[in-house]
């Protein structure tokens, strides 16, 4: 079993503050590693479809998603479906399984309610300036709460996972000198480019 209290340091420095958003990740990607009965992915075992969108509040929910599972921008196992929800879908690829997991709407209106967000977030303040005894109790009570009381986990379904194997074809753009991924070139004229020198 995957424990989330053994993610909160590292995850806190990962993501650089704390806050309620962060920690709900770790228990949501801990809960889907559970439901499917898989470890960390320490290569692309596990794809995350995040349901975030951009520029709203508690995208900081990804980065615990990223910690605990493995599942990451670098590795390409995290993807976002821009849907503006804190919902994931978690597949194991080995399996073709996947869970979906997502924090409990009254949980997470009940942290809007609070100091941390009215006090100080809706105010623009940025959560690292927010005062550790305004912020900690949310911490703690996202960790500590039963699962069952802040999470919905779907039974586990199959997922049909369109894979693409990954390039290891590229070339130097003859405009900027820089490496470009083979599939991303542009031909402009009789050079081969990147996608910023095909536009100049």
């Amino acid at each position: 079993m995957i424990n989330p209290q053994e993610w909160l340091e590292f995850g806190q420095k990962f993501h650089g503050h704390k806050c309620p958003a962060m920690p709900m990740g770790l228990r949501v990607g801990a809960a889907a590693m559970n439901a499917l009965g898989v470890e960390r992915a320490r290569d692309g075992q596990l794809i995350a479809f995040v349901d975030l969108g951009d520029d709203h509040c508690a995208t900081c929910f990804a980065d615990g998603l990223q910690v605990i599972m493995g599942t990451t921008f670098g590795k390409g196992n995290i993807k976002k479906t821009h849907k503006g929800k804190w919902a994931v879908i978690v597949v194991d690829k080995a399996s073709g399984k996947a869970v979906r997991v997502t924090p409990r709407a009254e949980e997470m209106l009940a942290n809007k309610q609070t100091s941390f967000f009215k006090d100080y977030r809706e105010k623009g303040i940025p959560a690292s300036k927010v005062p550790d005894e305004t912020v900690e109790p949310l911490v703690k009570n996202v960790m500590n709460a039963p699962a069952d009381k802040i999470l919905i986990v779907s039974e586990v379904f199959d997922y049909d996972l369109k894979q693409h194997p990954h390039s290891f074809n590229s070339f130097v753009c003859e405009e900027c000198g820089e490496m470009t991924v083979m599939e991303y070139g542009r031909i402009k004229g009789d050079k081969k480019v990147c996608i910023d020198c095909a536009a100049k």
